[in-house]
């Protein structure tokens, strides 16, 4: 059984910093790219940022690019996103997911995903 269980989330001031754990079991962890999405209360699902495998590869949002940082540590088969300089609009659920094949910016392209974690930046 698949499981992606994210952790982290929490309420923050403008500026503030978060970071986000994702814990991945029953996969080879290793084999698949991890993205982070998020979804603010009314909006679509947004893509956020991705990391491939072996962790050579990353791709950001615009909205988050030089504020956030993807990282992994395969042994431990957990993906981090650091968020630094938070921002209202930050505000959202954000979400793991894992991908087998490439690394995809469209949600419709990954396999598992975790169940959300809330994040809430005040200003």
């Amino acid at each position: 059984q698949v499981q992606l269980v994210e952790s982290g989330g929490g309420p923050v001031q403008a500026g503030g910093s978060l970071r986000l754990s994702c814990v991945v079991s029953g996969v080879t962890f290793s084999r698949y790219a991890m993205g982070w999405f998020r979804q603010a209360s009314g909006k679509e699902r947004e893509f956020v940022a991705a990391r491939s495998g072996r962790g050579g590869m990353t791709y950001y949002a615009d909205s988050v690019k030089g504020r956030f940082t993807i990282s992994r540590d395969n042994v431990k088969n957990t993906v981090y996103l650091q968020m630094n300089s938070l921002k209202p609009e930050d505000t959202a659920v954000y979400y793991c997911a894992a991908a087998w094949t490439g690394l995809p910016r469209n949600s419709d392209e990954y396999d598992y995903w975790g169940q959300g974690t809330q994040v809430t930046v005040s200003s």
